[in-house]
């Protein structure tokens, strides 16, 4: 396991120090050294982060969220670690592990992180030092010829190295990093950069600094590009005399040269109610977040830039298109694809990279009625024609793209050359917005050479040279050559009609041969399961593991079999296993999907031979991630989309143990009329809904499935297990009894850890799987609501009702109905895939 993952214990001794200190002070005398290891005092988060803390300044009531510095791991970023200041809930006795996560607010080693065993030393002549494991100086602390005393954390957050006369010798509020909490300022010539996040989407690139005229954001390109502005009512000059704070109630500049009531207020903010912070986040946005004690959480307040999402130069990533209407990322049909197919938002990259060693080949695709997110520079366009301004950056290689935002007519406007695009923002056709604040975008790219003619080498000869030997020599062979040749053209008009309806149908994922695919499979022999869908592989593409499944039954591959594939293809949600390719060559149906190095779910909860058991923490993580995925089907798709087969042999892991479903929405090919009727079951036993013996059928058929798998992630074991002594076979009817006795905890897996350690957590679990298994599926929640539960956001229903299966026909002995063409009653699909 990654050295920052959840720790059981948490450990209250430091693990090297030279003049001991006592554990949560708040100042350290100088000499003094820490070295990172779980024997520092730890804590875990929900969000399987974890601090290391060195200095604790308790909130002044005692209790609640407080400042502290020491070494943070967030779950991502495995064995790396950062020295930081962070807030953590806290009171007299500790940290409170398993609250909110900690929320950092400053780092000294942001993109330079340490690993277990680096050490951070306090000596008088050099102040902080920060060391790696292998020794190497990271980072240190610039004191001058001063002598350093020691150090402390102040109740507002500033670190403070000081003499032994107590003045200050150097503060980390003086060197900000991406955050200021209530009372700091931003100096002239200072920034803040854009905080760490896992997905590093704009990570080191925007940054925030005080200009003439106000507060300005950029993304640092060549050259920078403006993206957000909070400008002042006059022209301040901005020098290091100059300074922004943010104070409580307002952002404001001022200047140590002026008196305080000369200060100009940039922005006018609500009074804080608690402990609030400013920060740069990942994405760009320039958020202020406030801690709420009622439901011990940070809630965001303000984005000062503005919550429209499109506006930002990391909305969609490099070349994506932000659309407004259809809320969601895409790429620039033709000749573009995305980056990362599970994450749209992460941006495109051309399919053919652009040189200018082959400039004679640049096209330019026209993306009409968009804007780009630093129209409001105006001194970064200048005004010349449409074509002039395409011109000139054909002339330059290191142009990349143009923007255009015309005026009265297409002869005159503001032209903008791009050397690194970002994101656009696309308007819907007679935007009621002005026409300044949208035009056109011409991207450059590269234009591949012209593919070969798609028929035979062999067959084009035997036309052109056969044809006029039998002419002149048989007749009667040549009217039965054309024969044959009429049906290969009427053939191949079909093929061609095919070809073209998928060339002209939008948004399909990449399309293989099926030749690819038996190469990427080794000639389909790595067989990872099979099911009642097809028979799923493992292969190779592009340095890439990729699972292929072959369809069993589709018949003729047709119009229907692609309108699928282009519906599943368009579903992106973290949660869910993205279809990223498809085979459509004649009798074969194949489908490419991401691989899951981890398999499936049911092999890791049902204590399989050999395997370490899943502890708490990881499998609330993925029962939370199975519900946000089913709650998209449900309710986010432009479609809904009801998976019918629930299991956890539909869940797959990769390798952090993100829990994604998989299957959802496929089992219209393989019977689509009889899809559509709902009379006959589709799933399997032990996980069918009670309304499935009837014809009408709901998205609560996938709630009751759930339940099913909460329950057996819970208790550890299937729902209908013959090994079982038979009063104990059926977990669920198990469950009824027990959740009438109050002896639900007898039913919790041994394997979970300290269960009462988690014990609230797993009980409201419990209640939650118990809502989902109501009888009348009117009563069970809606995916949503299962969402909100899991997020504390909402209680579980008080009136549940505890007879599960008294009412419900034995389900077992229906099995007999389920339509073999659909259903999966016996899956081994439990292996990487």
């Amino acid at each position: 396991m990654a050295a920052c993952l959840p720790v059981l214990a948490i450990l209250l001794s430091f693990s090297f120090v030279v003049n001991p200190q006592p554990l949560y002070n708040s100042t350290a005398i100088a000499p003094i050294s820490w070295i990172n290891s779980p024997a520092i005092l730890s804590a875990n988060y929900s969000d399987y982060s974890s601090t290391r803390v060195l200095l604790l300044q308790l909130n002044p009531d005692g209790l609640g969220p407080s400042f502290a510095a020491g070494f943070y791991c967030n779950f991502f970023s495995s064995n790396s670690f950062s020295f930081s200041i962070f807030i953590v809930n806290a009171n007299s006795t500790g940290i409170v592990a398993y609250s909110f996560p900690p929320r950092v607010i400053w780092t000294a080693n942001q993109g330079y992180p340490v690993t277990e065993n680096a050490t951070l030393q306090l000596t008088s002549q050099s102040g902080l030092t920060l060391r790696d494991s292998d020794g190497s100086i990271i980072w240190t602390t610039d004191v001058g010829n001063r002598s350093v005393a020691g150090i402390n954390i102040t109740e507002y957050g500033n670190l403070v190295l000081f003499d032994k006369d107590n003045s200050s010798i150097w503060q980390s509020w003086e060197q900000p990093t991406d955050s200021l909490v209530i009372g700091q300022s931003l100096a002239g010539g200072q920034s803040l950069v854009a905080a760490d996040f896992f997905d590093t989407s704009l990570t080191d690139r925007a940054y925030l600094t005080l200009l003439a005229g106000g507060l300005f954001a950029f993304v640092n390109s060549d050259p920078q590009q403006l993206y957000g502005h909070i400008s002042l009512n006059s022209n301040m000059s901005v020098d290091n005399s100059t300074f922004m704070t943010f104070a409580n109630g307002t952002l404001k500049m001022s200047s140590i040269l002026h008196m305080p009531n000369e200060s100009q207020v940039l922005i006018n903010l609500e009074a804080a109610k608690g402990i609030q912070y400013m920060t740069l986040d990942y994405d760009g946005h320039l958020r202020i977040y406030e801690y709420n004690s009622t439901n011990d959480n940070w809630n965001m307040v303000r984005d000062l830039f503005g919550t429209e999402k499109c506006n930002y130069p990391a909305s969609c990533g490099h070349y994506g298109i932000c659309s407004i209407k259809m809320e969601k990322c895409i790429c620039p049909q033709g000749y573009f694809t995305q980056v990362y197919d599970q994450r749209s938002n992460l941006g495109c990259s051309a399919i053919t990279p652009i040189t200018c060693e082959d400039a004679n080949d640049h096209h330019w695709v026209t993306i009409s009625d968009v804007s780009y997110f630093n129209y409001i520079d105006d001194t970064a366009f200048s005004i010349i024609d449409v074509e002039s301004c395409k011109e000139a950056c054909l002339r330059n290689c290191s142009c990349k793209a143009v923007v255009y935002y015309y005026y009265e007519n297409s002869y005159n406007g503001r032209c903008f050359p791009l050397s690194e695009v970002f994101s656009f923002k696309k308007y819907k056709a007679n935007s009621i917005e002005s026409p300044n604040s949208y035009g056109s975008a011409y991207i450059k790219v590269q234009v591949a050479p012209s593919p070969s003619p798609s028929a035979s080498p062999q067959l084009s000869s035997s036309r052109v040279g056969l044809g006029p030997i039998l002419g002149s020599t048989f007749g009667a062979l040549l009217l039965f050559l054309s024969l044959i040749i009429i049906y290969l053209v009427c053939l191949r008009r079909d093929e061609e009609e095919q070809e073209d309806f998928i060339e002209k149908l939008p948004g399909l994922p990449t399309r293989f041969s099926f030749e690819e695919l038996q190469v990427a499979t080794e000639n389909f022999t790595k067989k990872l399961g099979e099911g009642g869908f097809g028979i799923v592989f493992e292969g190779s593409w592009a340095n890439k593991r990729i699972a292929v499944k072959s369809l069993h039954n589709i018949g003729h591959v047709n119009k229907d079999f692609l309108m699928e594939v282009q519906t599943i293809g368009s579903i992106h949600h973290i949660n869910l296993v993205r279809l990223t390719g498809f085979c459509a060559d004649k009798l074969n149906g194949l489908l490419v999907y991401e691989y899951m190095c981890n398999g499936s779910l049911d092999k890791w909860i049902y204590c399989s031979e050999g395997r370490v058991p899943l502890d708490w923490p990881i499998r609330f993580k993925i029962i939370t991630h199975i519900a946000k995925g089913l709650c998209y089907l449900h309710e986010e798709c432009t479609q809904k989309i009801v998976h019918f087969d629930i299991k956890p042999e539909n869940i797959l892991l990769d390798e952090k143990f993100n829990a994604k479903v998989c299957d959802f929405g496929l089992s219209k090919l393989i019977d689509r009329d009889k899809s559509r009727v709902m009379t006959k079951m589709r799933g399997t036993p032990g996980y069918l809904a009670p309304e499935w013996l009837t014809a009408m059928v709901t998205e609560k058929v996938d709630v009751y499935s759930f339940g099913v798998v909460l329950v057996e992630i819970l208790c550890g074991r299937r729902n209908l297990d013959y090994s079982q002594i038979e009063e104990n076979c059926h977990l669920i009817a198990l469950l009824e009894q027990k959740s009438k006795r109050n002896e639900l905890l007898d039913l919790i897996d041994k394997n979970l850890g300290d269960v009462e350690l988690y014990e609230e957590e797993i009980m409201n679990v419990m209640k939650l799987a118990m809502w989902c298994l109501q009888w009348d599926g009117n009563r069970r929640p809606s995916m949503s609501a299962v969402v909100k539960v899991l997020e504390r956001a909402m209680e579980v229903d008080s009136s549940l009702d505890y007879n599960f299966i008294s009412s419900i026909p034995m389900i077992t002995n229906a099995a007999s109905q389920v339509d073999e063409s659909a259903s999966l009653l016996t899956s081994s699909l439990s292996g990487p895939r």
